[in-house]
């Protein structure tokens, strides 16, 4: 198995220049403690009840530690400590600006042991959009009208294909194209299937409007 990302744009780039790409990873699901609590006891001589009290003790007790503002430190995973935050902009001359502080969120650093057991990862790029390209409303007409020149219906994954979109944006440009009379759904609520609406991609402004 290996880690399955996509390139997404950097943010700020400038429009002047060809915009740089980094790497994002999709996660593979998830691992909840139960799993975890399993996985160690077919490794070691502890029991699932064992290991579950073990963490709920660790749980504890970096709360504990952290609350003191202390750096916990677990060999071979790495560092956690908290941090903090101004709950309201606080200049040099603010009064009381110790009541202005909490609580931000615990960070971590990862240990080198672990970092190390990273190394030399597989990484296969998705086959699937999961992000939207940079598309204009009058790209995906002319999109469109060269779908419907050769296909008669189209359902969203078909939209999402044919214009590089996510499902959330996909969804989206649907409505709108539908409100603004382009596109009618001849299929189900939940089970939509697009035609061009009279006087659209290629669709004689003479023809019968398709039935709903």
């Amino acid at each position: 198995m290996s880690i399955v990302f996509d390139w997404y744009e950097n943010p700020n780039a400038s429009s002047e220049e060809e915009a740089t790409l980094h790497p994002r990873i999709f996660m593979n699901g998830k691992v909840d403690t139960d799993k975890l609590c399993y996985k160690i006891h077919e490794r070691s001589s502890l029991t699932v009840g064992d290991v579950k009290s073990a963490l709920d003790t660790l749980a504890q007790l970096f709360g504990e530690e952290l609350r003191e503002g202390r750096e916990v430190h677990l060999k071979g995973i790495g560092y956690f400590y908290p941090t903090l935050t101004a709950t309201e902009k606080v200049t040099r001359s603010t009064p009381h600006k110790t009541n202005k502080v909490a609580f931000k969120t615990v960070r971590f650093r990862p240990d080198s042991e672990l970092k190390g057991n990273l190394l030399g990862i597989r990484a296969n790029q998705s086959k699937y959009v999961r992000h939207s390209e940079k598309i204009s409303e009058v790209e995906i007409d002319i999109r469109l009208k060269d779908y419907f020149a050769e296909h008669q219906l189209m359902t969203r994954r078909d939209f999402q294909e044919v214009c590089g979109l996510a499902r959330t944006t996909a969804k989206t440009h649907l409505v709108r194209l539908r409100k603004e009379g382009k596109l009618v759904n001849v299929g189900l609520r939940n089970q939509p299937m697009y035609v061009p609406a009279p006087g659209y991609y290629g669709v004689s402004r003479d023809a019968k409007q398709p039935s709903r």
